[in-house]
């Protein structure tokens, strides 16, 4: 019977790994790109994925220096290289020696289709965003409980401000189930906790994949819908979410948001004492404006002599009344002309105008005037009116005009009394 080969690890290690050099040269792999990034080196390091597998791959600086284009994740590219593995770990990978795009992705795609949506519903307009307190004392934190990027925040708000209220809302933040417990710990706070001042929404970094929560429709609609002002943290620096466009206030890392939403006692000491120089200033040149002021009032020719304040009114008022007086002058003169004028004219058409020229008004015993001799009759009494004084009179003979009337004459006629006048 023939002994069995037995191979020393390394010995199997090294076929596999010449195994895969010999059978895999110069392939072209499709797939997308997850996890890219570029070291100190300028090595590229990353995987290739589909539905079903990933591989681990690497891109050498001199060949990534003759792409035409950028590498990113979620990049849909072909790759032309050497399958290899590495003997002390049995770990295999793509030597990529060439990089041509294949399109985009499907969690690009996605991530653009809902980016596309969300901004056309305005969930991403500048206008809707609220503006973060300045001095929050009560802060809510939506991440998971085991990450790095809690305690990295918890450090952060403890040594800029001890006496903070930190409600923690603990979740997962990459998986299945995920996008559900991070939108419903936003609604649980605003529901529980609506005294919060501000929300911290985020995880640390790590691939696409792993940030993929943050990419869910759910997620961003439950931020939008947020009564609480967001601050949205997720990843590194580079990273982009649809978290961070809806969120009112992006921070590129947990830390930084950490540093975002409260102000350090050290800043707010410095701030306090700058306002406060600035308000001594403000009131030193405001005193010394008041001083000048009053030197130049004191100093001034009405305060050395009030008197002076009164030498213009009284010339002022000498003036009105001097014209005061002309001007009623004036005016009672062309009134005493005017009057006289109507006087006049008043006094001729006055019916005892006449009487001053030697005419008289008689008038019947009933007091009518008499116009004409003829409604006389003889012993008709009559009333003169004279320009001065009356007399009573008598009608004796009217000149023949009522011949027909017999001629009266009352007792003791013919003879002339003081009262009374006799007409011939």
């Amino acid at each position: 019977m023939t002994e069995p080969r037995i191979y020393s690890v390394g010995e199997l290690s090294r076929g596999i790994k010449n195994l895969l050099e010999t059978s895999y040269r110069e392939i072209w792999v499709e797939g997308e790109i997850s996890g890219y990034k570029v070291y100190p080196s300028g090595h590229a390091y990353f995987d290739l994925k589909d539905e079903t597998s990933s591989i681990a791959s690497v891109l050498f600086k001199g060949f990534g220096g003759a792409l035409k284009f950028e590498p990113q994740s979620g990049l849909l590219v072909r790759a032309r290289g050497n399958v290899t593995a590495y003997d002390k770990t049995s770990k295999y990978q793509l030597m990529v020696k060439e990089l041509q795009p294949a399109g985009i992705g499907p969690l690009q795609l996605a991530f653009e289709q809902l980016k596309k949506k969300l901004a056309g519903e305005g969930l991403f307009d500048q206008g809707r965003k609220r503006p973060i307190p300045a001095l929050p004392q009560k802060i809510g934190v939506v991440t998971s409980p085991a990450g790095a990027a809690i305690r990295d925040i918890l450090s952060i708000l403890k040594r800029r401000y001890a006496n903070l209220h930190i409600i923690i809302a603990p979740v997962k933040v990459q998986g299945e189930g995920s996008k559900e417990e991070i939108a419903q710990a936003i609604k649980d706070l605003n529901a529980g906790f609506p005294d919060i001042d501000v929300l911290l929404v985020g995880r640390g970094g790590g691939s696409i994949e792993d940030l993929w929560a943050f990419n869910e429709e759910i997620v961003a609609r439950a931020i939008a819908g947020s009564k609480i002002p967001v601050i949205s943290c997720v990843g590194h620096e580079t990273d982009f979410t649809i978290a961070d466009f809806v969120a009112d206030l992006r921070a590129p890392t947990p830390s930084a948001a950490a540093e975002l939403v409260v102000k350090s006692k050290e800043e707010l000491a410095a701030t306090i004492a700058g306002l406060e120089r600035r308000l001594l200033q403000s009131l030193r040149i405001y005193y010394e404006n008041l001083q000048g002021k009053f030197r130049r009032l004191v100093s001034s020719r009405p305060m050395v002599n009030p008197l002076v304040l009164l030498e213009r009114p009284l010339q002022r008022l000498d003036q009105a009344t001097e014209g005061l007086y002309d001007a009623s002058s004036e005016r009672l003169r062309r009134a005493s002309e005017k009057l006289n004028l109507q006087t006049a004219k008043l006094n001729a058409l006055s019916p005892l105008f006449p009487l001053r020229k030697g005419y008289a008004i008689v008038k019947d015993a009933k007091g009518k005037a008499v116009k004409t001799a003829a409604t006389l009759a003889p012993g008709d009494r009559l009333s003169l009116q004279f320009s001065e004084g009356k007399a009573q009179a008598e009608v004796v003979d009217n000149g023949g005009a009522a011949a027909d009337k017999p001629r009266a004459q009352k007792k003791g006629a013919g003879k002339a009394g003081p009262d009374q006048e006799t007409l011939w």
